[in-house]
């Protein structure tokens, strides 16, 4: 083995990037990009309900639906979304009915002039002309007129938009009990890694020993009946191919990245992405101590590692 070789695997290697990037997170707990809540409410004689859904998504995408005449608060609800998180599919709907007497109604006179010409399209083929009675009970034909004066319009948008405080205050708790769960998991699975590891140094610290006994077996058998091979020549040959096996940077590496993973889930966060990032990492040591591996044995723990890396990247991609 080459001195820097040797010198990267004295000591647990640090990736840079994934340090730079871990670095950046903020504090407070792990959360779950998945969550329901629901507020509701009453004011100026309507009944109102928020109801928020947040799946997972790479980005924040908050998508509103607000009834007609509350449209104007749209932009205040993906600026509330926007405050409280920071990765995910948002869904955010507003319903609103009157809970008191409508005051009056009116007839939506350009929806019965569009009905009345499509009817006259239809008489063209023999259709009969609709009566009154059926034109009238056409949805939205005859609608509710909104008698609120300013004051009373002006506390229903205040109750309205502070139930969408709540509801989303709410939505943020939900999402944490979830990624306190999801925490667990993973933490779970780190210590899962964190054994495999331990199980392959045992495993590759045999390894040389293995290689050089098998080397000696194979040129018995080939130089049967000839002259031996000198000790010497035995050693480098056994040097050069314990080399191309050593695995103890992978799994220095390994249990860098292990720590740093730890270190996040304890800061908490946003912290998806960078999971992410060291997911792939994990994924690399992984792959390449399968491919150096000259073990039945270390290459069974090196797949087992690769589907326990799997299963955290898995529960990774539910993390804000």
């Amino acid at each position: 083995m080459s001195p820097s070789k040797t010198a990267a695997a004295a000591a647990p290697v640090s990736d840079p990037v994934a340090d730079e990037i871990a670095a950046d997170a903020p504090p407070g707990p792990v959360a779950s990009m998945t969550g329901f809540a629901r507020d509701e409410g009453t004011a100026a004689g309507h009944a109102f309900a928020w109801e928020a859904r947040s799946v997972n998504g790479k980005q924040l995408d908050v998508r509103a639906r607000i009834g007609s005449g509350l449209d104007r608060l749209e932009p205040s609800v993906r600026q509330a979304a926007a405050a409280r998180f920071k990765r995910g599919n948002l869904s955010l709907t507003l319903t609103l009915a009157r809970t008191e007497a409508v005051g009056r109604y009116r007839i939506n006179r350009e929806l019965l002039d569009q009905v009345m010409a499509l009817a006259r399209e239809l008489e063209d083929y023999g259709a009969a002309r609709p009566r009154l009675d059926s034109l009238l009970s056409i949805r939205g034909v005859i609608e509710a007129v909104e008698d609120l004066d300013d004051g009373a319009e002006a506390a229903l948008e205040a109750a309205v938009v502070g139930s969408l405080e709540r509801v989303l205050d709410a939505l943020v708790v939900a999402r944490a009990e979830e990624g306190a769960r999801l925490a667990g998991v993973l933490a779970g699975l780190l210590d899962r890694i964190e054994a495999l590891v331990a199980e392959a140094s045992a495993t590759a610290a045999a390894q040389p020993d293995a290689l050089r006994a098998r080397l000696r077996e194979q040129l018995a058998e080939l130089t049967e009946g000839l002259p031996g091979v000198s000790e010497d020549r035995l050693a480098q040959e056994a040097a050069i191919l314990v080399a191309k096996s050593d695995v103890r940077e992978e799994l220095d590496r390994l249990t860098a990245h292990i720590a740093q993973a730890r270190g996040m889930l304890a800061r908490g966060g946003a912290m998806g992405r960078r999971l992410d990032f060291l997911c792939q990492e994990f994924n690399r040591e992984a792959n390449t101590l399968c491919s150096k591996s000259a073990d039945v044995t270390l290459t069974r723990i090196g797949l087992d590692l690769k589907a326990v890396i799997d299963q955290f990247r898995e529960q990774v991609a539910n993390i804000e």
